[in-house]
């Protein structure tokens, strides 16, 4: 199994469809971009590459990046996507990690491939020398066209976590782990047909690259908008030249999708000349800002909540459950991130493993044929991952009679305040509806009565007025007073990650200063 074969597949069946775009310009045809992969996984055996090696796209997205990645594949070798974010000496640590050979950049992130040290090469994606392995045949003979066979468990794509609590871990997903993610997208997530075009506005290192696979399987189109990243303007109107796009979002990027909506004043008729499917994960979207995304864009919205250890594969919240708005729950369902996809099982356990009832907040656990190999070089990580098959996820959460999940936090974001267990998303969602909020985020702080206190990172809308006396009043009307914030921090902004997280560690460490100060 390997899935370049589902990139062979369709050249043999549609050569002469266009396959992938710069903007609004087709690149290459689903021949074409075979016929590049492979001539780029034979210039990779070439160079001394063998089946398993570990090869680096240190990329922004480019319409390059689809051709080089199945290029890997082709030559049986494993895919190391990386953030472009990432700082220089981050991405030195996992090539050092991984034990990278080989190493794909853009020249706006790395000037100088010089730069990256402790492999066998490094090459700039928009050279004369990349244009040669792309498009010159390297004379090794027919035998270089054929597709390195893989095992189903090999690793496909090493995937390496945020890192936002010490130093990340590289996920090892699996050729079977992506073909079931991809086979599950069409059943639980959206219906794909030959002339959709998926469009890559978030980083293509991660849930965005992924769902090249099932529109690959489909015979859709692939577009890279001609910013190379995220504008929301640009993509409104690529969707109008190219027909309706579909795209992963960050809740985020998704609030400003809408925004955009709502500056040029569009009907919900008219966002659906530009986009057909718009799946949000990946961070929690509250229910306040997904209503007003159906109000403003339209039934264009899936949610999907997964990990890196389960890529993209763990729940589905669909159209219908979002347009069930008879239902006698529908509130409630539109707060969860819906039930499990087919391809998986999900349960929510206390610590020692048994499940709990429904309502019941534990851990929530996967299990099934998308759920990681392991951590790589990691086993004491792995064993506390993966207990007798079950993927423990970090994240808590509690089902309801339906099986529809509810996410309450990470595990790691519980507050315990005077031996009462406090879910920061539950006053983050009230305080959201409350006048001129615009964002907010709430952390755990230290203190010596209580053990720990509830603060409130408040942004305000523009222009607007807060006060800490307002919003105290607004949640004592919502919930009990014991969860309510005992302070407010007005803010301009909240950190955030390269995928759009809100860093709470970062928020954390601003309070225990703060403790610090007053002590």
């Amino acid at each position: 199994m390997n899935l370049a074969h589902l990139l062979q597949r369709k050249a043999l069946e549609h050569p002469d469809r266009a396959a992938i775009f710069s903007g609004t310009q087709a690149v290459a045809t689903h021949a074409q971009w075979a016929e590049r992969a492979a001539r780029v996984g034979a210039h990779l055996r070439a160079v001394g590459l063998t089946p398993g090696d570990r090869v680096l796209l240190f990329m922004r997205n480019h319409p390059r990046y689809l051709e080089l990645l199945f290029g890997a594949w082709w030559a049986g070798l494993v895919a190391v996507p990386v953030n472009a974010k990432l700082h220089l000496k981050e991405v030195q640590w996992i090539v050092e990690n991984a034990g990278a050979r080989w190493a794909f950049v853009t020249a706006d992130i790395v000037p100088d491939p010089a730069e990256l040290t402790g492999l066998d090469g490094v090459m700039e994606v928009d050279s004369a020398e990349c244009d040669a392995w792309v498009n010159v045949d390297p004379g090794k003979g027919e035998g270089h066209i054929y597709i390195e066979e893989r095992a189903p468990d090999d690793t496909a794509w090493l995937f390496y976590t945020s890192g936002t609590t010490g130093r990340p871990k590289g996920v090892m997903i699996t050729h079977r782990n992506l073909l079931t993610m991809g086979l599950g997208y069409f059943n639980d997530v959206d219906h794909v047909d030959p002339q959709d075009a998926i469009a890559y506005a978030a980083p293509m290192s991660h849930g965005a690259g992924l769902y090249a696979l099932p529109h690959l399987m489909a015979g859709a189109r692939h577009v890279v908008p001609a910013s190379g990243g995220f504008d929301a303007a640009e993509l409104f109107d690529l969707g109008r030249q190219l027909g309706p796009l579909s795209l992963f979002a960050a809740p985020t990027i998704v609030k400003r999708i809408v925004d955009e909506a709502e500056a040029q004043g569009l009907t919900p008729e008219q966002c659906g000349q530009s986009f057909k499917t718009i799946v949000y994960g990946g961070a929690p979207m509250y229910a306040a800002d997904i209503r007003r995304a159906l109000r403003t864009m339209g039934p264009r919205f899936v949610q999907i909540y997964g990990q890196g250890e389960s890529p993209m594969t763990g729940t589905a919240l669909g159209r219908a459950h979002l347009a069930d708005t008879a239902h006698p729950r529908h509130e409630a369902r539109i707060a969860s991130v819906g039930v499990a996809q087919t391809p998986v099982r999900i349960r929510v356990a206390g610590p020692n493993g048994q499940s709990l009832p429904p309502g019941e907040v534990g851990e929530v656990l996967i299990r099934g044929d998308s759920v990681m190999a392991g951590y790589w070089q990691n086993p004491e990580a792995t064993q506390a991952a993966i207990r007798d098959g079950w993927l423990w996820t970090g994240d808590m959460g509690a089902l309801d009679a339906d099986g529809f999940l509810t996410l309450k936090d990470r595990s790691k974001d519980l507050i315990i305040s005077g031996g009462s267990n406090i879910y920061p998303r539950e006053v983050e969602e009230v305080l959201l509806h409350a006048p001129a909020v615009a964002e907010v985020a709430v952390v755990g702080a230290p203190d010596p009565e209580w053990g720990e206190i509830v603060v409130a990172f408040v942004v305000p809308q523009p222009g607007a007025a807060l006060d800490a006396k307002t919003l105290d009043g607004f949640c004592l009307d919502q919930i009990a007073r014991f969860k309510r914030p005992k302070r407010y921090e007005f803010v301009e902004a909240l950190p955030k990650n390269n995928y759009g997280k809100v860093l709470k560690t970062v928020l954390r460490e601003r309070v225990k200063e703060k403790a610090k100060g007053k002590a």
